[in-house]
């Protein structure tokens, strides 16, 4: 039924001079002011211009196409970024001239909303259009949620415990979890079970690492200052939290599968920064990025919707009258 599967991703750039096409890439149809453009592009500067997602998420291609074979399913795994090499296009090229014909589309987002789920799957629908206009197509199935999935959740689990053996020992038992996300327009959040599912990750990771006090908070704003987005911020969380009395803390971003740039900058720079500021201990666990726990679900998710289909894809429903 199916002979290939293609993972979707943000994409990051690979040098310096990939970041300022890379941030057009990302804020195309946007009202973005220079200043902000700039600011943002600092931040990758300050890693050389390199986002390891690309790297991450081709290991995480890497450990799927194995754990596939290992159980009977040889299966090419493809990358394709939304915002820069593999671009979705070109990977839908490859993919056709290699003769795929029907794959499994498995979207590098736990947390269902607009810009964390539909806007990759309108990416693969245009890239399937530009690919028609050629005479090809690749139908493309997508993995049902895996938000509450038990490895994705022991996967953040066990990082959330390596990082609070991280933390001075005196500081470990009161230590809170602050989990984060993307934060999104309010609207956009109202549309979706985002928070929803945020909120069931964050709690279920919380219950897995043993950690009773937590809480979930975003991170990596990029609207308007005067538009409604998802509250509280990290940085402003853990200021007042730490008037209010917080002992320390272990940072997870749930809401992310790799340790990408927002990650590494609003997390381990400016977060970070605000917490020796305020004097509060902190660690910062890892996303799941290739841990073989993970690598294990995304196989999961795979093989259930091969096997969803492997007697054939249903028929659309025709009606009369």
């Amino acid at each position: 039924m199916f002979d290939a599967v293609l993972i979707v991703s943000f994409g990051g750039p690979q040098g310096l001079d990939d970041i300022r096409p890379f941030l057009a890439n990302v804020l195309r149809g946007r009202r973005v002011s220079p200043e902000r453009i700039e600011e943002v592009a600092h931040h990758y500067e300050l890693f050389g211009g390199v986002s390891p997602i690309t790297e991450l998420t081709r290991r995480q291609a890497d450990g799927l196409a194995s754990r596939l074979a290992a159980v009977g399913y040889s299966l090419p795994v493809f990358v394709g970024m939304r915002n820069w090499h593999p671009l979705l296009p070109d990977t839908l090229r490859e993919m056709r001239a290699a003769g795929v014909r029907r794959a499994v589309g498995f979207i590098a987002a736990a947390q269902h909303s607009y810009s964390s789920c539909e806007q990759y799957r309108e990416n693969v629908s245009a890239a399937r259009t530009e690919l028609r206009t050629t005479g090809d197509d690749i139908d493309i199935t997508f993995t049902g949620s895996w938000f509450d999935h038990p490895l994705f959740i022991a996967a953040n689990a066990a990082h959330v415990r390596e990082a609070l053996q991280r933390l001075p020992a005196q500081a470990r038992d009161s230590a809170r979890l602050v989990c984060t996300a993307h934060s999104i327009p309010l609207p956009m959040a109202e549309r979706s079970r985002y928070r929803e599912q945020l909120q069931e990750t964050a709690r279920l990771v919380a219950r897995q690492a043993g950690m009773s006090d937590w809480a979930l908070v975003y991170q990596s704003r990029s609207g308007r200052p005067q538009d409604p987005w998802l509250e509280p911020d990290v940085c402003d969380y853990l200021k007042a939290e730490r008037e209010a009395g917080l002992e320390a803390a272990v940072i997870s971003p749930i809401g992310f599968v790799c340790d990408h740039i927002e990650v590494l900058y609003d997390l381990d720079t400016e977060a970070a920064q605000v917490c020796r500021e305020i004097g509060l201990p902190m660690t910062r666990a890892e996303a799941v990025n290739a841990d073989p726990l993970f690598l294990d679900m995304m196989a999961d998710v795979v093989m259930k919707t091969v096997r969803r289909y492997e007697a054939g894809r249903p028929l659309p429903i025709t009606r009369s009258g």
